[in-house]
Parts: structure tokens; sequence; C-alpha cells
């Protein structure tokens, strides 16, 4: 988690770095999308580890869900103010998509590796 929250953490200062210079945020899209991608995995990790009963570092986990709200604000904001009419409102539209369609494709690796399972019990019975 703490690799995952670093990369957050760099790809934050980045998209700062390059708002303060006066560039503009689609010149830093792909470090939006790291500061995303981090947030999404160490969000991905906590649930894992809630899942499994690990409550060892509930407060670690805690500080560093909350960290990345108060960046991912601050990114709102960025948007807001800087960027064009409605980006906001586009980019969380934006990311629900992409969102489901991840969730989609997650859905039908499960699936294809429960057949390719089942497939391999199938023919381990035959021998």
């Amino acid at each position: 988690m703490l690799a995952e929250l670093a990369a957050a953490n760099a790809a934050f200062g980045v998209i700062k770095s390059f708002v303060s210079n006066g560039k503009e945020l689609a010149s830093c899209g792909k470090h939006i999308s790291d500061f995303v991608f981090a947030k999404e995995n160490i969000e991905k990790e906590v649930h894992k580890q809630k899942a499994k009963g690990v409550t060892g570092g509930d407060l670690e986990e805690f500080m560093a869900l909350e960290e990345l709200r108060q960046k991912e604000e601050e990114l709102k904001q960025i948007m807001i103010y800087i960027g064009r009419p409605g980006l906001w409102a586009d980019w969380q539209k934006f990311q629900a998509q992409a969102r489901k369609a991840k969730r989609e494709q997650e859905r039908l690796e499960a699936e294809r590796l429960h057949w390719e399972r089942k497939q391999k019990v199938s023919t381990l019975k035959l021998e």
C-alpha cells in the first residue's frame, strides 16, 4: 500500500507542478491517470484486507485514504477553476464508464478462468 500511496503522491505533485507552471491539464493527463489508478489500487487493497478480517493497519489505511480524498478534492478544484467548463462533470462520467468497463472485463476474466478450471478438472477425471 505504501508504494501505491507514494505513486499517487508523486503523480499529484506533478499535476500541481504542471498547473502552477501554467500548463494545460491535458498535458498532465498521464499523471492524472496514474493518480486515479494508484488511488483505486489502494482502495481495492483496503477492501481486500477488510474482507479477510485483517485490521492491523486501520489507522494507516484510514489516513492514506483521507489524504487521497483531500488530493482528489484539490484535483476537483483544479479542474473546475483551471479546466474548461464542465470538465469535472465530464471527468466523473468518464470515470464511471471506465469503472463499469473494468468491472465487466474483470467479470469476463473470472468467468473465463472458471471455465478453464472446469475443463482441467474434467480432463483430469478422464485420465
